[in-house]
């Protein structure tokens, strides 16, 4: 046990006391000896502290001393506010914003799923690279063939995603997604109920009773998380349905749906084209792995597996299209589409944190050269250079502990603001919220920028008071500090370029993407969604229903024409999958070669006049291309040259050869009777487009209204509503937008990409402005004497400003030079891993360039004036 402070003090009282007796004994003066005492013992509080020293630990010792530093680093700051809160401000946007980051990608990327055993959970995909089909789902045949043979999966989920119009639990009728699932799906995929119970193997069969699951988000978004709706039926398309539950909240994948239904509630999923046809796909699978089974292990069974049915059913399975199958776990399916985009946020937000810990060390260092001469005293006096650090690391860490709990504060919003970005990629995003990680992460960047700033000032050394800067009050920069202010600068622009690179890259393909000609009038054409495949309707009922409303909607003040067809352009890109084969009389492919593959669309007459696509030879679609009449087709200007001598497509005839239609027997040839221009409805930009249109009256399927407007277009959608309820109260009608906004909401993605990371760029390039501005203010500073010399011996204040001007451009240019190439050899790098990186073009580089060139003129010339309106005798005096 360390003595009491009490007895260390009367200790050393007792040994004064003697000493002073002693000496007076011996004749001294008492005065005299008192003072002789004191002199020979020393000085009484260092040798107490001493002592108390030994008896501690010497880490309580130098906590003590940090803590008394930063008490005294606290009392410094307070004399210099402007730079304590540039220094707080830039550190707090640079932790914010990561610790922002990592929030989000610790939720969409780490945080388990609440699936039991998810571990467990597999997602198998079939593909088709060949024809650029990213998922080509399953058919039934396929699913029952892998339950047969497949051991190491214990049971597997199916699920389909149909849009049902839903009548029922309030309000007008709606359109809804759906999933229809298996009984196992649930069970499968490892989810509970929170209200009521999920489906089971019960509700299987043509013979169960529909039966509905709502999902979290629905429930409580649109439902007001009302409990009695349990119990309660509602209307899906056709059929009827028990809402049974509701489902646990969870990562609704592969879709976004509101409720999930079985498999009665959806006439397809019951008819012979859905349950025989093995190319008829729509379904994704989920699988369970068996009891001791790995997913490498169930892969390679399934792979196997698969390779044995392409072998049995070739005739599914195109050599052109390049079959293929892929498992994951479901976690890392799910993470797959973010995990790209959060990693370049997070790399971005890290250069930010870079950034702004350069420009703080620059601030900190010009700092500590102006301190040289307390620095130099404090060493001249005895301090060694662990105590001078560590009053550098108490001021760093006040700073960045400052900055670090204003970043946890900015963390909040930047959360809500990456979280719904990120919600575009993974739904998981909209779950995130702020947590302690966010406090981790800022207390852990804010002490790794105290520990740099701590050690980035030189340390004056007591041998060297030359250097010290004792003898006068001027300030002296001495080459190190000087390269060290340099290449903090430089670092500073060389990370802002390579941010704006990447920025500029963004907003060059967004304008590329909003400048493409469409070949459509996006602007006074409307387009709604009244899908005939969940109204209830029959076939001739469901024509007759789109002839009457399109009927009246032309009756209506300021339309100028109507139309139906059954694709939104952009809207509904990817529903079709890539398009059906198809032949036409006259063309026989090379040896090898299949089938060409084309877009298949139905359309009503009048659809290419209200959408504004010319016609370039035969005709348009009539009200005479009914059923019972010849099969006619039109088609795209591309299918005609491509597949017609001389484009001479009209009156020739052209037969679906896709294995897809075989469940309807042999194929009929239609008649060509028109040519149209290309329009790609499928890509933004568009490409050359092989689309065969069929009519409407002879399909019997549309489910998309377009009505051209005379004025403003969104002013009919009342009317044209209150239309389509006249003749069908049950219709639903959604969506309602005008191609153009349509095109827009598909750019949505890349335009908040550029907004995004022009945001991160702008920052950037902020602090890199204030970097080099106080670099060259600092510069100025110190040379004023040099300035004033100059000046007096006859230079003119023109090469001055010219000076400072170009020092601010050399240190922009390096930085540049830097930037361009870590930036490329960054890129090649990740390349390795993202295969969507891809280096920037010429004009965001160039665009780059003269921002920061720019940017870095305009921090120079306050600087710069500065040097040029120095006062000669003032400067020559002030040493």
């Amino acid at each position: 046990m360390a003595p009491d402070i009490d007895d260390l003090d009367d200790e050393i009282r007792g040994h004064l006391a003697i000493s002073i007796k002693e000496r007076i004994e011996r004749g001294e003066d008492p005065k005299a000896a008192r003072l002789a005492a004191l002199k020979e013992f020393g000085n009484v509080t260092l040798t107490r502290d001493s002592i108390q020293g030994v008896w501690r630990h010497r880490w309580f010792n130098a906590a003590e001393g940090l803590a008394r530093d930063i008490r005294f680093a606290l009392r410094a700051l307070l004399r210099v506010k402007g730079l304590a809160a540039t220094v707080v401000v830039t550190l707090a946007l640079g932790i914010g914003a990561n610790a922002a980051i990592f929030s989000v990608v610790r939720g969409v990327l780490l945080r388990p799923l609440v699936n039991r055993n998810e571990d467990r959970l597999i997602y198998i995909r079939q593909s088709a690279p060949g024809i650029g089909a990213e998922n080509t789902t399953f058919s039934v045949p396929e699913i029952n063939d892998l339950k047969s043979r497949i051991t190491t999966v214990s049971a597997f989920g199916d699920f389909s995603t149909v849009d049902f119009t839903m009548i029922g639990l309030g309000g007008e009728p709606r359109i809804v997604k759906a999933g229809v699932v298996g009984g196992s799906f649930f069970d499968v995929m490892g989810l509970r109920p929170v209200l009521g119970r999920l489906l089971n193997a019960q509700d299987d069969g043509p013979n169960a009773a529909g039966a509905a699951v709502l999902t979290y988000r629905f429930w409580t978004t649109s439902l007001n998380s009302d409990p009695s709706v349990i119990g309660k039926t509602i209307r899906l398309g056709p059929r009827t349905a028990t809402v049974v539950g509701v489902l646990e909240p969870s990562v609704p994948y592969p879709a976004e749906t509101e409720i999930m239904a079985n498999v009665v509630t959806s006439p397809h999923h019951l008819g012979a084209t859905m349950v025989t046809s093995r190319v008829h796909r729509m379904t994704e699978l989920f699988g369970r792995l068996a009891p001791e089974a790995s997913v490498e292990g169930a892969r390679a069974e399934l792979t196997s597996v698969y390779a044995a049915l392409m072998h049995e059913h070739p005739e599914a399975y195109s050599a052109k299209a390049r079959f293929e199958l892929s498992v994951t776990t479901l976690r890392d399916q799910i993470a797959a589409p973010a995990r790209t985009i959060l990693l370049v946020l997070l790399a971005a937000a890290a250069v930010v944190f870079v950034i702004a810990c350069s420009n703080v060390a620059n601030l900190i260092l010009a700092r500590s050269v102006r301190r040289e001469g307390e620095l130099a005293v404090r060493a001249a006096l005895g301090a060694g250079s662990g105590a001078l650090r560590r009053t550098l690391l108490a001021e760093s860490l006040v700073l960045c502990g400052a900055g670090a709990v204003l970043g946890v504060v900015l963390a909040r919003p930047f959360v809500a603001m990456v979280s719904s970005y990120a919600a575009r990629f993974s739904i998981r995003a909209l779950d995130v919220t702020v947590d302690a990680s966010v406090l981790w992460v800022g207390a852990a960047l804010a002490m790794a920028a105290a520990i740099l700033l701590a050690y980035v000032p030189r340390l004056p050394s007591p041998h060297a008071p030359a250097g010290l800067g004792l003898a006068t009050g001027g300030v002296r920069i001495t080459p190190g500090t000087n390269r060290r202010l340099r290449m903090f600068a430089t670092t500073q622009i060389a990370f802002s370029f390579v941010l704006l690179a990447g920025a500029g890259t963004l907003v060059a393909t967004l304008v590329s993407l909003q400048s493409a000609r469409t070949g459509y009038d996006t602007r006074q054409v409307l387009a709604f969604n009244t899908p005939t495949s969940v109204t209830g309707l029959g076939d001739p009922q469901a024509i007759a229903f789109y002839q009457e409303a399109t009927r009246r909607i032309v009756a209506l003040p300021g339309v100028e024409d109507a139309a139906v067809g059954s694709f939104v352009p952009w809207r509904d890109a990817g529903s079709m999958g890539p398009g059906f084969q198809f032949a036409v009389e006259g063309y026989t492919p090379a040896d090898g070669e299949e089938n060409p593959r084309g877009q298949m669309r139905m359309v009503a007459p009048r659809f290419f006049a209200v959408l504004g696509v010319p016609i370039l030879a035969g005709r348009d679609f009539t009200d005479e291309d009914r059923r019972g009449s010849e099969l006619v087709t039109i088609v795209s200007q591309s299918v005609a040259q491509r597949l017609f001598a001389n484009g001479d497509a009209v009156n020739r005839h052209l037969t679906w050869t896709d294995p897809v239609f075989s469940i309807y027997g042999k194929p009929v040839p239609s008649r060509i009777v028109g040519v149209v221009a290309d329009v790609d409805d499928e890509h933004v930009v568009p490409r050359p487009a092989m689309t065969i249109y069929r009519p409407t009256w002879q399909m019997g399927v549309a489910g998309r209204l377009f009505v051209r407007a005379a004025g403003d277009p969104y002013a009919l959608v009342p009317a044209v509503t209150r239309v389509i309820r006249d003749i069908s109260a049950d219709q639903a009608v959604e969506r309602a937008a005008t191609l153009e906004d349509v095109r827009a909401e598909v750019l949505s993605p890349e335009r908040v990409n550029a907004f995004v990371f022009s945001g991160f760029a702008g920052i950037a390039l902020l602090i890199a402005v204030v970097g080099v501005a106080g670099v060259l203010a600092f510069s100025v500073s110190a040379r004023t004497r040099e300035f004033g010399v100059r000046l007096a011996v006859g230079s003119a204040p023109r090469h001055l400003l010219a000076g400072v001007l170009s020092e601010g451009v050399r240190i922009a240019a390096i930085g540049i030079a830097v930037g361009a190439g870590g930036g490329y050899v960054l890129a090649r790098g990740a390349a390795r891993f993202f295969t969507t990186v891809q280096l920037p073009g010429a004009m965001p580089i160039i665009g780059a360039t003269a921002v920061l060139i720019g940017a870095a003129i305009v921090a120079s010339l306050m600087p710069a004036a500065r040097a040029a309106r120095v006062d000669v005798l003032q400067a020559l005096r002030s040493e």
